[in-house]
């Protein structure tokens, strides 16, 4: 009788995020990861003579930028990475990983990145109606995605 392995969904809670050109490989905790998410242009094209139809040709790749949310400190490296491409004088691109833990914090799926720079920081409302921590967001666009199953 042949036996297989149990594959459970992994929780979307465990995960960590790491940059590898922002002094050295950092890991870095997050609230929230999104933008992972790629596609393929679709290129329409109407044939002269073919009236019934629309011939679809593959375009290029599209990647959506990454977005980031965590909560704020006073010494947020992610803030001084953004604020240096916001000066004059070297502009540093970063790869990187998210990396999906199960809930033994042993990395299952790895997702990398390739040349991400900072494109968009944010921080979120103030208001002293509210009882939250400051969370601040930042977007990263990149030229590209890898999967890598562990």
């Amino acid at each position: 009788m042949a036996t297989t392995t149990r594959r459970d969904p992994l929780p979307v809670f465990c995960f960590h995020v790491t940059f590898t050109s922002l002094g050295g490989t950092v890991a870095t905790y997050f609230k929230s990861v999104s933008g992972l998410r790629y596609e393929t242009e679709v290129i329409p094209v109407r044939a002269g003579g073919a009236n019934d139809t629309t011939f679809n040709l593959v375009g290029g790749m599209k990647w959506s930028p990454l977005v980031l949310k965590q909560g704020f400190t006073n010494s947020s490296g992610l803030l001084a990475w953004r604020t240096a491409w916001t000066q004059d004088g070297a502009k540093t691109r970063s790869g990187g990983s998210i990396i999906q833990l199960d809930t033994a914090l042993t990395p299952k799926a790895e997702w990398k990145f390739v040349n991400g720079w900072p494109s968009k920081w944010e921080i979120g409302e103030f208001d002293a109606g509210k009882n939250e921590l400051a969370i601040e967001t930042l977007e990263i666009c990149h030229e590209g995605l890898t999967f890598v199953a562990r």
